[in-house]
């Protein structure tokens, strides 16, 4: 245990040697008789993982490709024969609704027609009533004002005659009374005469 503890510390020691040598801004390392410094060593490791990154993806895309083509080439087209047909039935469907409607639509223009035939009917003969009503108003009106003036002609000539005989009796009461009148006077002078 001791001794993995010195192989331990070994090991840290020789890990903190190789970072001060290597992390270094001064360092320069040799690679197949190219130097490179720390940081350029960074560069050049991302642009060859940018490279490998970039061959990779056109390999994806390549693989892509082939698969497609092959699909393409082992395409057979579906059977769309019951759909044709359904598509028949849909069309003849439609159109025995469009004729349908067509029919629908004709009836009812007629009946609009027909409707309208008989309003101007109606309204032709209510306008003929009303005329008519109207002339025959006017007709008793007429008649009324015509009885209501022979009525009042009649009374007038009434009033006249009542006038005419009050004046007739007040005259021969007058006579009469004239007669008695005297008659009593001439039996006053001569009360023997009449006996």
């Amino acid at each position: 245990m001791a001794e993995e503890g010195k192989n331990l510390n070994a090991k840290v020691d020789e890990l903190e040697a190789a970072a001060k040598k290597y992390a270094s801004k001064d360092t320069v390392i040799s690679i197949g008789g190219y130097e490179f410094t720390p940081a350029k060593l960074m560069i050049a490791a991302g642009i060859v993982s940018s490279a490998l990154g970039g061959l990779y993806g056109t390999f994806e895309f390549y693989q892509d490709y082939i698969n497609m083509k092959k699909k393409i080439a082992s395409y057979a087209a579906p059977d769309l024969s019951e759909f044709d047909k359904r598509l028949a039935v849909i069309e003849e469907n439609s159109q025995k609704g469009a004729d349908y409607t067509r029919d629908i639509k004709t009836d009812l223009k007629n009946d609009i027609r027909r409707n309208e035939s008989v309003t101007e009917q109606v309204e032709r003969s209510v306008k003929l009533a009303q005329r008519e009503t109207e002339q025959e108003m006017r007709q008793a009106r007429k008649d009324v004002r015509e009885d209501l003036d022979k009525a009042r002609g009649e009374v007038n000539a009434i009033r006249k005659e009542m006038a005419d005989a009050r004046r007739e009796i007040s005259r021969e009461v007058e006579v009469l009374k004239k007669e008695v009148d005297n008659k009593i006077q001439k039996a006053i002078d001569n009360p023997l005469a009449n006996k």
